[in-house]
């Protein structure tokens, strides 16, 4: 931002959600209930990867980085989102607001990022199993969660400096519940044609290529698992994906309905609800998802349960 533009702008205000009045104090509490569930869920599987060491494997150790990277993706709109619902103050200053966008850029790309890493530690379990502990050493698990970090750094923090240049008129309301990189850039009155260039080339090496590497990686599973000459062994080959492509399908399911689908007259509304759903509903559903299907998970639980149960008796 340049000169006396720059003055201007102290804060932007955030509408919200598109419902009624009356109705926020309901949603207020249905949000609440999602977070904490988002929260206490993920921290769950985080402790219970910690303290059980069979689950100290390659596949849980991704899965303990995708559930930090989820309590954090939730954690960077949710909170405000409730404290302007809650106390009707619905402003953010320029710096919280330039802050949120980095923090949601950085964390998306990264969730975007973990499920390939774990995309490919499947394709290897099932593909190669008996190089498995061989291919998937401490130091490549610990590169492909490292190398996630400093990409989805650089991406955030490219779209970060190239929103700062851009100069903000007298228009400063957004049609969002947060700060969100599509809607900042309809607010300005700079030229962003390289801000769009950006969103298409950061988009394309966070979303379109991690993608094509995970349908890559199931590709060579499914030849795999069609090799296979007994259903036992289909059985658990897909009972080790199910989670995993679970969370694929509804990740990239929301992103393909929000920027791939026809736009209509409701297209903000979409964007809003398509950003709930990837910043509340499928981080509440991920610790579901990865405890309810996975015998491990439900094993580390109940040792868990019947050792405080044991210690309090």
């Amino acid at each position: 931002m340049r000169g006396e533009n720059q003055s201007r702008v102290y804060e932007f205000l955030l509408l919200g959600l598109p419902i009624e009045p009356e109705q926020e104090g309901l949603f207020f509490v249905l949000f609440l209930g999602m977070y904490l569930i988002t929260v206490l869920g993920n921290l769950l599987i985080i402790l219970l990867i910690r303290l059980d060491s069979h689950l100290h494997t390659p596949m849980y150790f991704f899965l303990s980085h995708l559930a930090f990277t989820d309590v954090s993706f939730s954690s960077v709109t949710i909170p405000k989102m409730l404290m302007n619902m809650h106390t009707k103050h619905k402003s953010i200053p320029y710096a919280g607001c330039i802050s949120q966008t980095y923090f949601f850029i950085f964390f998306a790309a990264l969730d975007s990022f973990l499920i390939t890493s774990m995309a490919y530690d499947r394709y290897v379990a099932i593909c190669h199993p008996l190089h498995y502990t061989t291919i998937m050493s401490q130091r490549v698990c610990i590169m492909l969660v490292a190398r996630p970090w400093l990409i989805a750094h650089a991406c955030a923090l490219l779209h970060t400096l190239l929103l700062a240049r851009l100069s903000f008129c007298a228009h400063h309301t957004l049609l969002h519940f947060f700060c969100d990189l599509a809607a900042l850039l309809k607010l300005s009155c700079s030229d962003i044609s390289l801000n769009k260039l950006a969103i298409f080339t950061v988009g394309l090496a966070t979303i379109v290529l991690p993608f094509l590497g995970i349908l890559v990686s199931y590709g060579h599973i499914g030849a795999t698992i069609l090799q296979v000459p007994s259903a036992h062994g289909i059985c658990k080959a897909l009972s080790t994906c199910g989670s995993h492509l679970s969370v694929v399908t509804l990740y990239y399911g929301a992103i393909i309905g929000l920027y791939f689908l026809p736009s209509s007259n409701n297209a903000n509304n979409n964007n809003i609800i398509a950003s709930l759903m990837y910043t509340v509903v499928i981080p509440m559903l991920n610790p579901f998802i990865y405890s309810l299907r996975n015998k491990d998970m439900k094993k580390a639980l109940r040792k868990l349960v019947s050792k405080k149960t044991y210690s309090s008796n």
